[in-house]
């Protein structure tokens, strides 16, 4: 990668840079915080404080473009130093602007509103008590083989049915999501397009299981979750329409799926790369959720995300005019030497840990992020109790220094395809 002339790559046709991009972010670096990329006018932000300030600016930066970016066009040009009106009468027209991280306010603060009425801590707490048992099923399907591929075998489903049971999913609907969201197929991630960006596909199967779950609750009520959800109020007590219950249902469900994977993925593989690491946590299990956090910062699952300036602004120096988008890079800014002393570095016991931007920040924070934590910890604790010994596979990734590893090829979000783990069942 090193070789690669970085002044004429185009990093957003590049799919070969995402199974590494980290030497391209320090090509960015060394431009500043934020750079203008040539190819496509886009702003480069790196920095951390720069990133943690376009998250906290909402009033400049829109989020309509937060997965289009500059490459769907309105249908009219932009004029002025103030586009919010165009922006307005024309969002619509992007992709997923229908789905919450999209929103700006107050259409977001209303829908997040919402979420949170769905993920109460009541909720979470019962949920964490079902990934408890889940953890143990998904092990019992391949521990006495000695060996698995952990992201389809555990990671994957395991998510995909956290979320299904904190959404009151009928446990007898559980398999019928596994196979259409999963399908057995191992070349690609839930949701991962061909095109370096995000499938909508499986978000049509979600939307029409959860008009039907949501209108058959509000019809005939029951004593289940399902019911909760469907009649959960906006903040202000009304009723929101089904579409609105059915998007966030569905978009908590695709998001929250996707990224907790990678993101076990990325634990697994220095749990079996680094054996002073597994036995450190195998004997300090309070080390796991420091160890988790250090996971999401070092290989961030969110890669990026879109934002348009609606008036003239300027990040890390850099002028954007209005209409301009902006890249903000979760990957870059966990690395940002500024915060994050040796930021290439695994540290278990960095003391800014938790200051990492890796579920986002600001009006947009990933609201489950304290799922994905707790499915981190439970899931952890759980593979080291029963799984001894934990090796990565040399016939499948090669011999520790040769390691060879295939990630996802987008640029959005980074999760390992594979990865084939050895160990030694637990009596």
């Amino acid at each position: 990668m090193s070789e690669i002339d970085f002044d004429e790559i185009d990093f957003f046709r590049a799919r070969p840079l995402y199974q590494d991009p980290y030497p391209y972010h320090e090509y960015l670096r060394v431009h500043g915080p934020a750079w203008r990329e040539p190819h496509h006018g886009v702003v480069m932000v790196t920095g951390h404080e720069e990133a943690m300030a376009v998250y906290t600016d909402p009033a400049t930066f829109s989020s309509c473009n937060t997965v289009a970016g500059p490459f769907t066009s309105f249908p009219v040009p932009f004029e002025g130093d103030d586009v919010s009106e165009i922006i307005e009468e024309y969002r619509d027209t992007l992709p997923f602007s229908d789905q919450l991280p999209s929103f700006d306010p107050p259409t977001h603060t209303a829908q997040r509103g919402l979420l949170m009425r769905l993920i109460t801590p009541k909720r979470l707490k019962e949920n964490e008590e079902f990934m408890w048992r889940l953890a143990d099923r998904q092990i019992d399907e391949f521990v006495d083989s000695s060996e698995c591929e952990f992201v389809h075998e555990y990671a994957s489903p395991f998510t995909l049915l956290v979320i299904a049971d904190l959404l009151g999913v009928p446990e007898e609907d559980h398999e019928t999501f596994r196979k259409e969201l999963q399908g057995g197929r191992r070349d690609r991630q839930f949701g991962s397009g061909s095109d370096g960006m995000v499938a909508h596909k499986p978000l049509e199967f979600l939307y029409d299981r959860f008009t039907k779950y949501v209108e058959d609750r509000r019809r005939r009520p029951r004593a289940d979750v399902m019911t909760e959800l469907a009649h959960a109020t906006f903040p202000d007590g009304s009723l929101p329409p089904v579409d609105d219950v059915m998007r966030i249902s569905a978009n908590l469900f695709a998001a929250g799926q996707e990224t907790t994977a990678r993101m076990l993925g990325t634990a697994l593989r220095f749990i079996g790369e680094r054996p002073e690491l597994q036995q450190q946590l195998r004997e300090e299990r309070d080390a796991i959720p420091r160890f988790i956090e250090e996971c999401v910062r070092i290989e961030s699952p969110l890669q990026g995300q879109f934002r348009m300036a609606r008036v003239p602004a300027t990040v890390g120096g850099v002028e954007v005019p209005a209409g301009g988008s902006v890249f903000v890079m979760p990957g870059a800014a966990n690395r940002d030497p500024r915060q994050f002393p040796d930021p290439a570095e695994f540290k278990l016991d960095r003391p800014n840990g938790r200051q990492h931007v890796g579920f986002g920040f600001g009006i947009h924070t990933c609201a489950g992020a304290p799922l994905a934590r707790a499915e981190g910890n439970v899931s952890i604790n759980r593979l080291l109790d029963r799984l001894g010994d934990i090796r990565i596979s040399e016939a499948k990734h090669g011999p520790p220094g040769e390691r060879r590893y295939e990630y996802t090829p987008i640029y959005l979000m980074r999760g390992l395809d594979e990865l084939y783990l050895e160990f030694t069942p637990v009596a």
